[in-house]
């Protein structure tokens, strides 16, 4: 080893790229030769045939000739493969013979090389330094210290040590086979201790020479590990983009790239005092909440001067605008409330941050972005990451990058990731999108000061998704009660022995002479000092306002105190040349040299004459309302599961040229000149992280219509989390309005048990308004009730209200979520269709469709009232019609279920004094809107008067997969809502 050292001394690798003039050395000219690899100095006398100036000219031949020996003159071969294998200089190079010279002479000239050892020896060195510089790139990170507790580290073998430090005889090269033995296949790929003085060239994939191109094999290896083993762990190389991974490889293998200058030490050592508060620190120091206001969610006494049930204080958001000293520019900052379900607000942040790009014009990402924080546990075990990263490049749905920080802290509540998730890293789901993964010590704040700058520049420069890994430990428990040496003692004893980051970065910096003791002590007290007074302030406070902790506030919607400007609702309707006009557009393609499919020709063609006979049928009924508000200034948005077309093929908002691939029109967005735009987009099969996407879309603005359409009303079963945890309950808990709408296509029709039912009964049970209590009817009664409620749950059964009922959402001087049932066959019956009369100027949305035929004249008469809602009502009088029974049985319409219509009802139940009051639905009994309408109905009449139920039996699924089963339920409900004596029977 020490020859070695003093060989390598004495020849002391130049550079490939640098050029060596002709220098004065003990009275002769220097030039370069190669040995071993390697180039030196030495007379040129020695070597008659080089000179100072043609030295990168033997540069290029020595590397055409490493590639392939026979790709340069045979004299050249000769020459780099005696140099090579060690011949001393003026030796190396041997003269061509002469011409006609004899095959002896040939054989004798040649004699040194053959008595070389072969060239591949050489090659396959080479390329083994390649393989090992790769396999520090590739799985560097396995080793890497990136565990404060050690306890990562304690599955390496115990021989290796922690540390590949260099020893008085430099890299030990046992240890080094050890270590690499985690990295590569083949150990050390050949190389062995005599090759680590040996200089390499470097190839272009690594950046760890800096101004070099060639370095010795140890200081390789020790680059690489400053650059892959500390206390950074890199995954990139599994990215398949060139580019990105080169820029990847020269921010962590550059020379000195992860060096702070003592003004940032000083910073960073300020900012770690301020974060140690722990659970709040995002509140505290990155949103700059106030501290009075943190500290007066702790106090018990503290009365809630907001309506809502409000949250745990970890749970809320907030919204602040404050300067960026870098930039010297204003910079908003936005935290969204979350609940304890973790990852959930991942979708729910993501549609925000498309929000807010959307109304800024912010195509790339430039002014908007959006940062994830998550838990380790639940990054690794929550589908909904998942959900959240697949839409990370979709076209309507990118936001150009996100940067998620995964805390780490190497436990979930109490379960030990080794049974919480089958993968090595939590993070490992982010490979799916290609993003790089930053691991990180969190002990050592400059790695992690240096992976998040990365981050951010990655971001910045890319626009793609980024995760840093921040690998620390919980100091206590999960919350305040917790014990964790219940369930991890040894990792807890670990933990207790740990020095705190502050102190361990302190003494670093006491250390290295960048602060003393005394300027820490006093950035210490100075803090405490700016807790205590506003620990002080915030006894001063006696109301506590549940809507400071907004994540976004909508100025100018509301009075300055949040209320409603007003509790009245404009007219939805409107006039006939709004409605002929938008009739026209949505019948036509309004692009020249377009052509569309013969069956959407055909479509199109109906539409047109609908518009000709004043009548609109569901999908029209849509596109009016839509076209009305879009030229209002309320931007559209409606996405979900082949919501383009429609499911049922009866929107077609896009139009496809046959002709031309991926030409594509949206006739809505040629409807007026300053319109608004019109967002209309096929999702990917998600439900989850779609809806919640388009929930914080609809957070960012009160002046948007945004909807989520399920492929089928059953499919919202897997975005229940979103309707549990956000929708129904988000005014209450975090006082923050939102009006998204949900359609939900909704029916019996044989369709089996995954196709048919949206399941009312659910969202009719999370409804907030009292069933036993009938409301005063003031004079703002209706919009009164809409504002009271959680959220709003209709089941239209025409399309004019189905018209109405969407203009009405965003013409209420508030926002409540809209849950509609929309039809699947009503979308072509032939009843199902609507006059321009119900739509005109001073037209509504109908809260109840009451009976207008025959019974209605002489209601003394009618034996029995059907009440019912959605599209039973067109088999209930189908069914009426043929039994003749139209005198006798009136039928209302409950088109608006939550909140109840207790006003209409009354009436039409005081209006038929002598009938029976029967609650009719095509749902089972213990599903459907039975067990929510019959309370409300009977308060209305008093109690007096019983509410039967005819409808289908009890049952565990939503409906049948078998025809005949189907047909034989129908017919029986019906034949129950028509047998006038059935329920006197059961009286009896």
């Amino acid at each position: 080893m020490h020859h070695l050292r003093t060989c390598a001394a004495k020849l002391r690798p130049l550079s490939a790229s640098q050029t060596v003039k002709n220098l004065s050395h003990s009275g002769s000219v220097v030039s370069r030769t190669f040995q071993q690899g390697r180039f030196y100095t030495a007379p040129v006398a020695a070597e008659p045939f080089l000179s100072g100036t043609s030295s990168n000219y033997v540069e290029e031949m020595y590397f055409a000739w490493l590639e392939n020996p026979q790709s340069v003159h045979k004299s050249w071969d000769v020459f780099f493969r005696n140099a090579n294998m060690g011949a001393p200089p003026g030796t190396a190079y041997q003269s061509p013979p002469p011409l006609g010279a004899s095959r002896a002479s040939l054989s004798q000239a040649q004699s040194m090389v053959v008595a070389q050892p072969n060239v591949d020896k050489l090659v396959e060195d080479h390329l083994a330094v390649q393989s090992l510089i790769r396999a520090y790139q590739i799985r560097g990170h396995h080793v890497a210290q990136l565990d404060p507790l050690g306890i990562l580290d304690a599955d390496l073998e115990s021989s290796v040590p922690a540390n590949l430090a260099t020893s008085s005889n430099g890299l030990d090269i046992a240890v080094c086979k050890e270590r690499l033995k985690k990295l590569t296949v083949g150990a050390f790929y050949g190389l062995d201790e005599s090759d680590l003085d040996k200089v390499f060239h470097l190839p272009t994939t690594t950046f760890i020479g800096g101004n070099e191109t060639a370095l010795p094999l140890r200081e390789i290896i020790r680059r690489m590990e400053m650059s892959y083993c500390q206390h950074i762990g890199v995954e990139f190389m599994f990215i398949n983009d060139l580019e990105q991974c080169q820029w990847i490889r020269q921010k962590f293998e550059t020379p000195s790239a992860m060096q702070f200058t003592n003004e940032e030490k000083r910073t960073l050592l300020a900012r770690l005092v301020r974060s140690t508060r722990g659970r709040l620190n995002v509140l505290a120091n990155v949103i700059r909440k106030e501290l009075e206001q943190i500290f007066c969610q702790f106090d018990s006494k503290l009365e809630a001067a907001d309506e809502g049930t409000g949250d745990v204080k970890y749970h809320l958001g907030m919204y602040h605008r404050r300067i960026n000293r870098v930039s010297n520019r204003n910079i908003t900052l936005s935290l969204v409330a979350n609940p304890s379900h973790l990852e959930a607000v991942d979708p729910v942040v993501q549609g925000k941050t498309k929000a807010e790009q959307f109304y800024l014009s912010d195509t790339e990402g430039k002014k908007v972005m959006s940062i994830l924080l998550h838990g380790d546990a639940a990054f690794a075990g929550q589908g909904i990451v998942y959900e959240t990263f697949h839409l990370s490049d979709l076209p309507s749905y990118t936001t150009h990058g996100t940067i998620h920080v995964v805390v780490n802290n190497q436990i979930g509540f109490t379960t030990d990731p080794r049974v919480a998730r089958s993968s090595p890293y939590p993070t490992d789901v982010a490979r799916v999108v290609n993003a790089p993964i930053f691991h990180v010590n969190a002990d050592d704040p400059e790695a992690v000061m240096y992976v998040c700058n990365v981050a951010a520049e990655w971001r910045n420069t890319f626009h793609k998704d980024v995760v840093v890994d921040l690998v620390c430990f919980r100091r206590n428990g999960h919350n305040e009660m917790d014990e964790p040496m219940f369930t991890q003692p040894l990792m807890y004893k670990q933990i207790k022995k740990q020095k705190p980051v502050l102190k361990k970065y302190a003494e670093k910096l006491t250390s290295e002479g960048v602060v003393t003791q005394q300027e820490f002590e006093e950035e210490m007290a100075k803090y405490d000092k700016i807790c205590e007074e506003a620990y002080t302030r915030s006894k001063d406070e006696k109301i506590m306002h549940i809507k400071h902790w907004l994540d976004s506030p909508w100025p100018g919607f509301f009075t300055l105190d949040g209320q409603p400007k007003s509790m009245t609702c404009p007219s939805t309707g409107l006039s006939e040349e709004m409605l002929n006009h938008i009739g026209k557009v949505a019948s036509s393609v309004p692009v020249e040299d377009f052509t569309i499919h013969g069956g959407l020709t055909r479509i199109l063609k109906g539409r047109g004459e609908m518009v000709k006979n004043r009548t609109v049928d569901w999908a029209l009924a849509e596109y009016m309302a839509f076209g009305s508000l879009l030229n209002e200034g309320i931007h559209i948005r409606l996405s979900g599961q082949d919501v383009e077309r429609g499911t049922f093929s009866h929107r077609h908002h896009v139009l496809h040229d046959q002709n031309v691939d991926k030409k594509t029109c949206i006739p809505m967005n040629h409807l007026w000149p300053n319109q608004a735009p019109y967002t209309v987009c096929n999702s990917s099969l998600s439900e989850y992280g779609v809806l919640g996407f388009e929930l914080g879309f609809a957070m960012a603005s009160p002046n948007a219509l945004v909807l989520w359409e399920a492929q089928f009303g059953d499919f919202h079963n897997t975005a229940q989390c979103i309707i549990d945890q956000f929708i129904s309950p988000g005014q209450a808990k975090w006082v923050r309005q939102n009006g998204i709408v949900l359609l939900l296509p909704h029916g019996m029709e044989g369709m089996g048990p995954e196709h048919s039912s949206a399941r009312p009964e659910r969202f009719l049970q999370m409804c907030n308004d009292d069933p036993d209590v009938v409301p005063k009817f003031t004079e703002d009664f209706v919009v009164r009730q809409l504002y009271d409620t959680n959220w709003i749950v209709v089941n239209c059964s025409t399309p004019a209200n189905y018209f109405h009922v969407l203009r009405r959402q965003i013409l209420l001087p508030f926002r409540k979520p809209l849950i509609i049932f929309t039809p699947k066959s009503l979308l072509r019956h032939p009843d199902a269709k609507s006059s321009y009369d119900d739509m005109l100027p001073g037209t509504e949305f109908l809260r109840s469709i009451v009976e207008d035929g025959v019974a209605a004249q002489k209601p003394e008469d009618v034996k029995r009232l059907l009440l019912c809602t959605g599209k039973v009502y067109y088999e209930l009088a189908k069914e009426r019609k043929g039994r003749g029974l139209e005198s006798e049985v009136a039928i209302a319409r409950v088109e608006q279920l939550s909140p109840f219509p207790f006003d209409v009802i009354e009436q039409e139940a005081r209006k038929y004094c002598n009938a029976e009051l029967v609650w009719c639905q095509e749902e089972h009994k213990n599903q459907g809107y039975y067990e929510y309408v019959k309370p409300r109905i009977r308060a209305t009449t008093h109690r007096e008067r019983p509410v039967w139920y005819a409808g289908r039996e009890p049952a565990a699924a939503p409906a049948t997969g078998n025809k005949n089963t189907h047909l034989h339920e129908l017919k029986r409900f019906l034949d129950t809502s028509f047998n006038l004596d059935a329920f006197k029977i059961l009286g009896n």
